[in-house]
């Protein structure tokens, strides 16, 4: 059986962001958990990332960016490039079921073990079971005038947690 959970989402509205993410873990028709913490922050704070997948291999695979992140001083577009090609090349590395999102002020970035890493075109990232929700809400929020995205963010999960069997209302934001 697979492991199936996880809603993150990223907003960025001028050089203010937040990523936020909710807690339930399933397999199957189970729940396993509901506060599992999905995100965290890197580089001093400056840099949030998320995971959807299994969380061991997303905790391996958060150790390694953190390591491309130190090596490129920060450069979160290098280090997402170095991660990437490391992701993809490495045996073990490949083997990994999850996916990442990342950003930081001015970027922001969806790895997977296949080697992708796709810059999304606008303000918004979502990986997981109820990206396509969350990025609809998030959408709404904005096209209002809503400025926070730290509200937007939860909003959004909250409408997410509503509607996707593999989301929970346990939402943990950082920013």
């Amino acid at each position: 059986m697979k492991i199936k959970s996880t809603t993150i989402l990223g907003v960025r509205v001028g050089k203010n962001i937040a990523l936020g993410g909710d807690g339930q873990v399933t397999l199957g028709d189970m729940q396993l958990k509901s506060k599992a913490i999905k995100v965290r922050e890197f580089g001093n704070g400056n840099v949030y990332a998320g995971f959807a997948g299994a969380a061991a291999d997303a905790m391996s695979l958060f150790e390694k960016f953190e390591m491309k992140l130190d090596e490129t001083n920060g450069n979160l577009q290098r280090a997402v490039v170095e991660m990437a090609k490391d992701w993809r090349m490495d045996k073990v590395l490949r083997e990994l079921d999850a996916l990442l999102a990342i950003m930081d002020r001015k970027s922001s970035f969806i790895l997977s073990g296949t080697g992708d890493v796709i810059e999304p075109d606008n303000n918004i990232i979502s990986i997981g079971s109820g990206s396509g929700f969350a990025i609809a809400a998030a959408k709404a929020f904005l096209k209002t005038g809503q400025k926070n995205p730290k509200q937007v963010v939860t909003d959004s999960l909250q409408i997410t947690a509503d509607l996707c069997i593999y989301t929970n209302d346990r939402i943990t934001v950082l920013g």
